[in-house]
């Protein structure tokens, strides 16, 4: 059995939606299928969400209408028959229903705003369902609701998984086609929750991972995973080969194509994973696996949006015991950490996530002393084969970004990973320079 994924874009159109019952019909494979939301649905609904926290019922009245109105366009183009279009209709009818009760519900938390954000998922797949019974496809919807649960700290229970979808695949496994929710889930009180922006290629790599499935195919609208950003850098390529360490860098460190949590489950029972585009379904794509190529630099990514902190132990020389409290206090305000350097008294970090910076600075003062935080800061990532063999890796890299100002280098963390941290101003001019001087990929 194989995991196939198709994201938002790739279900946007009714038209897609045609051309994805094609690509998995096109052979006798039994197929699980992970749909996202439709393309802008999650953004619309979280749009509407945020009217009724601020007590606006009739704005979010006003976008809930506005968005229905998509959705009738859709399925009239999206169905051939007056039975499924009648179908089509009754789902939306239905969902629509439930969106429109929540602008009743007073006060609007944050348990009711993932209920609404779940209906992009439920729309989806329904629709999508009920096009393949119209096209007599041996085809079921097998909703996630059903086997996907995160813990208390929001992470996936993979053991949960794998029991509930063993039973349920017992009933209904003999189904070529079973369609599913990706993103969706339920939390230990058993309300409605989700595995956050993006989660619909880690519930692809959560099912695949259950099942031990032959393959996981992430289907987008970008023929794989580039060398570099494509929206940045002009001149790209896309990468045939990773393993699965260097897909984690690339997708952690900036690359879109893939949410970075993906990677975990397949790499945990050896899962390939393979990145397609469904605009495009002849291209090759990437092959995510144990095992690659030997080239040496694979792909460069960037992540915004980080804050450098610098910290200085109070102790001077001989302070043992110094990066456990200050790591003690990131855990207690569960703030990660991207990006560390040290020398004998003072630390460097990066954090991407600063909501209790201004207590967390606070508690570090009362033991070490703090520059001013560098912020609007980027961290671009090399990806690659590192191994300690190779001679003359950093100088390279270093050589590329000679006339760019590098705050930070982390490097022998792992093989695959050379990490720079420089102000986001210098972003675009980094990725540009690298493309040159690592790949000899120079703008026409």
């Amino acid at each position: 059995m194989q995991v196939w994924k198709f994201g938002g874009t790739s279900v946007g159109k009714p038209e897609r939606m045609h051309s994805i019952r094609n690509l998995i019909t096109s052979d006798d494979q039994q197929k699980i299928v992970v749909l996202s939301a439709l393309s802008g649905t999650t953004n619309a609904l979280l749009s509407i969400a945020d009217s009724l926290k601020s007590d606006q019922p009739d704005e979010a009245t006003e976008k809930i209408e506005h968005l229905k109105a998509h959705y009738d366009t859709f399925v009239r183009e999206l169905y051939k028959t007056s039975d499924g279009l009648t179908k089509g209709q009754k789902i939306v009818e239905n969902e629509f229903s439930f969106i429109r009760s929540l602008t009743r519900i007073r006060p609007f938390t944050l348990k009711q705003e993932k209920e609404l954000v779940a209906e992009g998922e439920l729309l989806s797949t329904q629709m999508f369902q009920a096009y393949l019974e119209e096209a007599e496809e041996d085809a079921i919807l097998l909703p996630a609701l059903e086997f996907m649960r995160v813990d208390a700290d929001g992470e996936p229970e993979l053991d949960y998984t794998e029991r509930k979808l063993r039973e349920l695949l017992r009933t209904h496994g003999t189904r070529k086609i079973i369609v599913t929710q990706g993103f969706i889930c339920r939390n230990p009180r058993g309300e409605v929750d989700n595995l956050k922006r993006g989660g619909s290629d880690y519930t692809a790599s959560l099912i695949g991972g259950a099942i031990r499935a032959d393959e996981i195919q992430i289907w987008t609208d970008i023929d794989g995973m580039h060398n570099n950003d494509p929206r940045i850098v002009k001149k790209t390529f896309p990468i045939r080969a990773l393993t699965f360490e260097e897909a984690a860098e690339l997708a952690y460190f900036g690359a879109k194509i893939l949410h970075p949590s993906t990677i975990t489950p397949a790499k945990m029972f050896g899962v390939p994973v393979r990145l397609k585009n469904t605009m495009d379904p002849q291209a090759e794509g990437t092959l995510i696996a144990s095992k690659t190529s030997d080239q040496v630099f694979k792909a460069v990514a960037a992540k915004d949006g980080i804050t450098a902190l610098y910290i200085h132990s109070l102790r001077m020389l001989n302070a043992y015991g110094f990066l456990r409290r200050i790591f003690e206090v990131f855990e207690k305000y569960k703030t990660p950490v991207d990006l560390i350097a040290t020398s004998e008294v003072s630390v460097s970090v990066t954090i991407d996530k600063t909501d209790n910076l201004t207590e967390l600075m606070a508690e570090l003062r009362t033991f070490c002393d703090l520059e001013e935080p560098d912020y609007d800061q980027t961290i671009v990532c090399i990806v690659g084969n590192f191994s300690a063999d190779h001679a003359g890796i950093a100088l390279k890299v270093l050589k590329a970004l000679e006339g760019i100002p590098i705050r930070m280098i982390s490097y022998g963390g792992t093989e695959h990973n050379i990490s720079l941290l420089m102000h986001g101003r210098y972003k675009a001019e980094a990725l540009n320079a690298l493309n040159e001087g690592l790949f000899n990929l120079v703008e026409a």
